[in-house]
């Protein structure tokens, strides 16, 4: 039932928007247990509706996405189409090479590790209470060994820097082969 699979087969792509976090977190975790291939984003301000998270989703499977949240509890605003380039979300994790290291931003979180050795060089972004915390947790910890973000806290932060780390985490492998 993946959605994303063929791509040539599909009327396009949507964003469910939704009007606090906790929803779209929920939702992400009930589609892919549903089976749906789908992808956390930030829509574009124009279509925000209070919260910075939206769930990215063929419009093929949109009736079944509904009913699976429907079904679930999960309040959302609506699905858009995002089909046009003005309604392009926001990638939610974007990588900076500098040579020497890499910058994983996930949403306003980052995380910033040696390329030679996968050591965590710096923790930074957000504005949440557990980003000190978090900070201190992973610094100076190999990437592939740092302790899960979501694990330690229970923000936006922290799961945003969750994504973050396993960005760089596959980054990381995959430059080892």
């Amino acid at each position: 039932m993946g959605l994303f699979k063929d791509k040539s087969s599909s009327r396009g792509r949507g964003l469910t928007l939704f009007k606090e976090v906790k929803e779209a977190l929920k939702a992400e975790k009930i589609l892919k247990v549903s089976g749906y291939e789908v992808k956390l984003a930030a829509p574009p301000p124009s279509l925000r509706k209070g919260c910075d998270l939206a769930i990215e989703v063929d419009l093929m499977g949109q009736a079944g996405v509904e009913r699976v949240l429907r079904q679930n509890g999960v309040e959302f605003d609506r699905i858009v189409s995002i089909d046009t380039e003005e309604l392009e979300p926001l990638r939610v994790v974007k990588v900076t090479d500098f040579g020497d290291s890499m910058m994983v931003r996930a949403g306003n979180m980052k995380v910033a590790f040696e390329k030679a050795t996968g050591i965590i060089l710096n923790v930074s972004g957000g504005g949440c209470p557990d980003v000190p915390y978090l900070h201190l947790e992973l610094l100076n910890k190999k990437i592939t060994e740092a302790p899960r973000p979501c694990e330690l806290g229970f923000t936006l932060c922290a799961l945003m820097l969750d994504r973050a780390l396993d960005e760089g985490v596959r980054i990381y492998e995959e430059a080892r082969g």
